[in-house]
């Protein structure tokens, strides 16, 4: 029986889809065996020193900067956002503390600003974290991204770290924030 050009695609699509399916069970597989537990960041303990940018083996880091909204006061002023001693609080990246511009910030009501981090661009450089934390607020937190992270026996950034914030925790309980309770990302 001869095949038509749309059975073929069906075809195609179902294998590309079914080997996706293999693979991602795979990793999920992988992270499962590796003794139930993975690295994170006791925040606690960590001193946003930037190690975890440059010395996490994926590119860009799988740490990352996560903002803990029920934490944030919503500021203005965001000592997380703007550089220090700036002369405009605006969105212009000569204000902006980010070097890579991940966190982004939208108007709610006066005199009030919400800050999203966008994952895609964070280096996990901590950066902001120190800035929030001296602000005095603490919303801004760093944490490795598990769908990022590939679970190294020895981790390069727990090698790395000089205040040794870096442990493995149980897979169950993934992260470890300050000041908030959860064992899910936020």
């Amino acid at each position: 029986m001869k095949k038509d050009r749309r059975d073929f695609i069906n075809t195609c699509f179902r294998f590309a889809a079914g080997a996706s399916l293999v693979g991602v069970t795979g990793v999920l597989a992988h992270k499962t065996v590796s003794g139930n537990t993975l690295w994170q960041i006791d925040t606690t303990k960590c001193t946003q020193c930037g190690r975890c940018a440059t010395s996490c083996v994926v590119t860009p880091s799988a740490v990352k900067c996560i903002h803990v909204y029920d934490m944030c006061g919503y500021c203005d002023l965001c000592g997380g956002y703007l550089r220090p001693n700036v002369k405009n609080i605006t969105t212009g990246a000569e204000n902006q503390l980010c070097p890579t511009g991940a966190i982004k910030r939208k108007y709610i009501e006066d005199p009030f600003f919400e800050y999203e981090i966008i994952e895609d661009l964070c280096i996990g450089c901590g950066k902001c974290v120190k800035g929030c934390g001296a602000f005095g607020n603490g919303s801004l937190q760093l944490q490795v991204s598990h769908d990022l992270c590939v679970n190294c026996n020895q981790c390069a950034i727990a090698r790395d770290c000089p205040s040794d914030a870096f442990s493995r925790v149980p897979a169950d309980e993934p992260y470890k924030f300050s000041g908030f309770k959860t064992n899910k990302k936020i």
